[in-house]
């Protein structure tokens, strides 16, 4: 029993901060170029993806936007070749930005972001063979960051934020034991976290035509306390599993992006982002319970976790732009807004996992991915606009679980549509 309580907790952090369940959707015309935009001033976003760029924006501005996850995966059981999918609701990552200038070209700008960089939702179908690992998982992380940004000169830009993070997730599983009635018994574990980390970014203008940024995102320590376990098992079993109260620390990794941006000429721009993410900091997990019993102690349990890079990249052409008469010569740098623009973009990007052989679980099938992604906008008018974008990965990966002894081969396809909608003054 106790090495059975002891997998119902390990199955947690995975799932929380695995790259299978980092969400990369913080701005739709991001996404549209392959999830890159470092280097790249194209709205108030920037201030995720470089708070130092966002200052080269002469504007006011309010962005919302979300993208909805339509996730499923399929595990083909190595012993049995039996098949088992699940069925989890969609996603709903959202982003919001407020950017913001005391007067036009101001040096000094404030913004704030709030998004989703992690959290998701997998349930599997009743009765599939890993129900004693999982049978649902729902995990929220919404990051809120209070930004500013600082044009040193023309060409060099910085920027920060203090970074919020409050996340809540809720795991259930089956456990083999039965009841009278042939009925397995079941665990519910809930809790809450927080964390606080911050974001630095530096914004280079090298020459008219290239870019050059450098985003730092701070590990976040999440914390949980008091978080909730319920037990529905036999009365006869209830003292060895009591209900009550846990405590863990729980790390979101640290990431370093290198970017470059390259204005080919007046319609066409590339970008370039290479991520390093310190998942290594990811070694250990383990849990305090506040009521300990010979089925349940505080455990520890080696998750060996490593760092890994992300390549990302994509392009935007104008398709269609049209001026005010007293339009100016446009540059890279955002000095001016054109009256209607529609601009089509794609992209694509290579992810390495941190997840090691022997590691993968249902929570995190994850593996190497590469992906792909398209993306649409449109200005109105000077001050509103649309802009779409659609993501797409299969992911693939065999492996036997070395502490739950699960094996077999996950499939997991994804696709991805976002929209966002914008005001700048």
């Amino acid at each position: 029993m106790r090495i059975l309580i002891q997998l119902l907790f390990l199955c947690l952090a995975p799932s929380l901060f695995s790259q299978g369940f980092q969400v990369n959707f913080q701005g739709q015309k991001q996404q549209g170029m392959g999830c890159a935009g470092t280097a790249l001033p194209r709205d108030a976003s920037s201030l995720f993806y470089n708070p130092g760029s966002a200052v080269f924006l002469n504007e006011n501005s309010v962005i919302v936007g979300g993208t909805p996850v339509f996730a499923n995966v399929l595990f083909i059981d190595s012993a049995s070749n039996g098949a088992y999918r699940t069925n989890s609701p969609i996603g709903t990552p959202f982003s919001i930005y407020g950017m913001f200038q005391a007067k036009s070209s101001a040096k000094l700008k404030f913004g704030i972001a709030i998004n989703t960089p992690f959290g998701s939702t997998i349930q599997y179908e009743d009765g599939w063979i890993g129900r004693f690992a999982l049978t649902r998982l729902s995990l929220k992380a919404i990051f809120i960051q209070p930004t500013f940004a600082y044009r040193i000169s023309d060409n060099i830009g910085i920027g920060g934020g203090l970074v919020i993070s409050k996340g809540s997730v809720n795991l259930q599983k089956d456990l083999p034991i039965q009841d009278a009635n042939g009925v397995y018994s079941h665990a519910e574990l809930a809790g809450k976290a927080l964390g606080i980390g911050y974001n630095f970014g530096i914004h280079l203008n090298a020459n008219k035509r290239l870019n050059i940024g450098l985003d730092y995102r701070s590990k976040i320590n999440m914390k949980v306390n008091d978080g909730e376990v319920t037990f529905n098992v036999p009365n006869s079993l209830s003292a060895n599993f009591p209900n009550g109260n846990f405590t863990s620390s729980l790390p979101l990794p640290s990431v370093l992006t290198l970017g470059a941006a390259l204005k080919l000429n007046r319609s066409i721009k590339f970008v370039v982002d290479v991520n390093a993410v310190g998942w290594k900091v990811y070694d250990t997990l383990s849990f305090d319970y506040k009521q300990n019993t010979s089925s349940l102690s505080d455990t520890k349990s080696a998750r060996c976790y490593k760092n890994t890079f992300a390549f990302r990249g994509g392009m935007e052409w104008v398709a269609l732009r049209c001026y005010s008469k007293s339009a100016s010569n446009e540059i890279m740098v955002v000095t001016r807004i054109p009256l209607h623009e529609l601009l089509v973009r794609c992209g694509g990007g290579f992810g390495i996992s941190p997840v090691q052989n022997g590691y993968v679980t249902p929570e995190t099938p994850d593996a190497n991915r590469a992906y792909g992604t398209l993306g649409l906008g449109y200005n109105f008018n000077q001050k509103t606009g649309i802009d779409l974008s659609l993501y797409y990965t299969k992911v693939k990966r065999a492996d036997t679980n070395i502490e739950t002894q699960i094996s077999g081969t996950y499939t997991t396809i994804a696709w991805c549509p976002g929209i966002s909608f914008y005001y700048r003054w």
